[in-house]
């Protein structure tokens, strides 16, 4: 009787079943836990590798330069200059080497982010973007191992993974929208002091080293802060062709839009303003201060009419230009000169020196326009450079004169137009560098229609090089970026 009592009695009983509530509690709470410190583990390594490959990828796409050695350099500059660390995962704790990433190039990107990755390149010249892979770390699942073992049940490890895609290119902006074609292998700071003829290359006709054309056929990349904003047809081609000032937006290295040098109103008179030249189209451009002539005009020729500067400069009796190279005196090249101007230079410094050489350091046509401008007191100053002769060295025409003592640098994309075939306006053509081109003379054109212009160059160097920044003319930017 009693123990049935105490039967039914349990039976009621609910004392301490919260015991059970809080033990069954306690052990889901345990596994989030342990999931949540193996799940931060692995978002740790994650970001880690994440952070890894990003500088990685940034280190390698700086080398993309399409130089024939970019991709060998762009391998050393990831391996050498990059090293990090991870705190969980397999593997050492170091992050440093190609034994933790793999990386691979390529040419361009698909438009979709999401799609994937398809133009692999083992081309130089055509490696514009680097993919690295960072080697997976497996993050052990200590904690959730242990929860596991209590619970019956298993927690595989986590592998945690990384990748990223950074590419280059290099922008010049603010520069003359002109190019011209190269010889195969040419280098611009390989023909420093070297002479060039770039002569207007034609419509439907195929282009060879030397001959010259214009970027931006649309007139898309004009600065609409600068001299030729609002200006259309003949009038704009001529400011950005002869305007001094904020003239074009940036052009890609990676690809220019070009039409040819031969065109319907581009005379010699939108590049001879430089030279204190004021004719045809520009003839209303005398007073203009965005037209300034150089602080060196130095160029054989005096103004008719004397000061007054009415109609076109006819021959000096007692001054000569800048010589060319005795290559092209003697008919022993074409296009390209060798850098050789000594017979030249004579009769230039027995013209206008009386033969007593004022600057014998001067290597190059460029460093002696530099040296007539400063030994006459510098860029801003109008002293006159030479003395008792039809022409001073200064302006004469113009009441302006320029501050830059590169005013007569045009900077001009040289293009292989063996490797890309030039006939007409074609688009995305790479460049194979922006070159540095001094005006020794002013421009000559022909008696042809369309005219054929002759620009006579001296190459000063490559512009803007490797490092970017603002180069002694135009501003060259490197832009190395992450796309994914």
């Amino acid at each position: 009787m009693i123990l049935n009592i105490r039967i039914r009695q349990f039976a009621r009983e609910d004392s301490g079943t919260m015991l059970v509530t809080w033990g069954l509690t306690f052990v889901v709470l345990l596994g989030i836990a342990a999931m949540s410190f193996d799940l931060g583990r692995t978002g740790i390594t994650r970001s880690e590798l994440q952070s890894f490959t990003d500088n990685v990828a940034l280190a390698a796409a700086g080398e993309l330069d399409g130089k024939d050695d970019a991709i060998i350099r762009a391998r050393a500059a990831a391996a050498n200059l990059i090293s990090d660390r991870k705190t969980f995962g397999s593997g050492g704790s170091v992050l440093s080497g190609d034994t933790d990433y793999t990386l691979t190039f390529f040419s361009e990107l698909p438009a979709d982010d999401t799609a994937a990755l398809t133009s692999v390149t083992t081309d130089p010249a055509e490696a514009a973007f680097v993919r690295a892979v960072a080697t997976p770390s497996t993050v052990g699942a200590y904690y959730g191992a242990a929860f596991a073992a209590l619970t019956g049940t298993t927690r595989p490890n986590e592998q945690a993974r990384a990748s990223s895609v950074a590419g280059f290119t290099q922008y010049a902006c603010d520069i003359t929208p002109l190019m011209f074609c190269v010889p195969p292998g040419f280098s611009a700071d390989a023909s420093i002091g070297e002479m060039i003829l770039l002569r207007s290359g034609g419509n439907g006709s195929a282009w060879g080293p030397g001959d010259f054309g214009f970027l931006d056929p649309g007139k898309v990349l004009v600065d609409e802060d600068g001299p030729c904003a609002g200006l259309s047809g003949a009038q704009l081609d001529a400011c950005l062709l002869g305007a001094e000032g904020s003239i074009t937006q940036c052009f890609s290295q990676r690809g220019v839009d070009i039409e040819p040098g031969q065109k319907v109103g581009i005379r010699d008179a939108v590049f001879n303003v430089r030279f204190d030249m004021y004719h045809a189209i520009m003839n209303g451009k005398r007073n203009d201060p965005d037209y300034p002539p150089a602080p060196n005009v130095i160029k054989g020729r005096k103004p008719k009419g004397g000061g007054s500067c009415i109609g076109n400069n006819e021959e000096a009796a007692d001054s000569v230009a800048l010589p060319r190279d005795n290559c092209f005196e003697s008919g022993g090249c074409a296009r390209f000169g060798d850098g050789n101007w000594a017979a030249g230079r004579t009769k230039y410094v027995d013209a206008n020196y009386g033969g007593v050489d004022p600057h014998p350091a001067a290597a190059t046509r460029f460093e002696y326009y530099v040296a007539e401008i400063n030994a006459a007191g510098g860029p801003g100053s109008g002293n006159p450079i030479l003395s008792g002769l039809d022409e001073t060295g200064r302006p004469m025409c113009s009441p302006n004169q320029s501050a830059d003592i590169n005013r007569r640098v045009v900077i001009a994309a040289g293009i292989d137009c063996t490797a890309n075939p030039v006939s007409g306006s074609v688009t995305g053509v790479p460049v194979e560098e922006f070159v540095k081109i001094f005006l020794t003379e002013p421009v000559g054109t022909h008696t042809t229609s369309p005219p054929t212009l002759n620009i006579w160059g001296e190459v000063v160097g490559s512009a803007g090089g490797g490092a970017g920044g603002t180069g002694d003319a135009g501003i060259f930017r490197d832009v190395v970026q992450l796309y994914r």
